[in-house]
């Protein structure tokens, strides 16, 4: 197998792992009731919790590019492992939040209902994109392709940045508007 080829079959799984994630949040937020039981754990923490978690992603990719500017590679490795598992450790925090919650309709009205309604169908969609891109990225760098990896990250940096940013503001406005 030529490495296009094995590139291709990569990327492609994580395309196809990224689309079953989508898929199963989306299930599991919309289409799905909320598990509750009798002695259901108070997850009234998470939302905030899930803030910190986007919150400490965008701080690290922002430090993650300003070492590699300064080109110290093994910082830059450190602070981006370290948003990629802020961004993780949020995956699996929003799936528990969900699991026994469910959605959490928003309250708000006039002008800063469609501002959150455009804050978070962007953060919505531009997550859908960025997952494969992150977990490209993060192929390219882990197999040291560094001629395709800084222009994927390139992509993914903005956008990765963007929905951890957005993610903080939809709760803000969610919970504290």
């Amino acid at each position: 197998m030529t490495i296009v080829n094995s590139n291709r079959a990569v990327i492609s799984s994580i395309c196809a792992l990224s689309v079953g994630v989508i898929f199963f949040l989306f299930w599991l937020i919309y289409f799905r009731e909320p598990l509750t039981y009798e002695n259901s754990p108070d997850l009234g923490f998470m939302p905030a919790l899930n803030a910190t978690l986007n919150f400490l992603s965008a701080a690290f990719l922002t430090l993650g590019y300003i070492e590699i500017r300064k080109r110290n590679r093994k910082r830059h490795i450190i602070m981006m492992l370290s948003a990629l598992t802020f961004s993780s450790l949020f995956l699996l925090s929003y799936l528990i939040y969900h699991t026994f919650h469910g959605d959490t309709p928003y309250q708000g009205e006039g002008l800063i209902r469609y501002i959150y309604f455009f804050v978070l169908i962007s953060h919505v969609v531009l997550s859908v994109i960025v997952l494969p891109l992150i977990l490209t990225t993060v192929y390219f760098a882990a197999k040291g392709k560094f001629t395709i990896h800084p222009k994927v990250a390139r992509i993914t940096l903005p956008l990765w940045l963007y929905v951890s940013i957005t993610g903080v503001l939809v709760y803000l406005m969610l919970y504290h508007f």
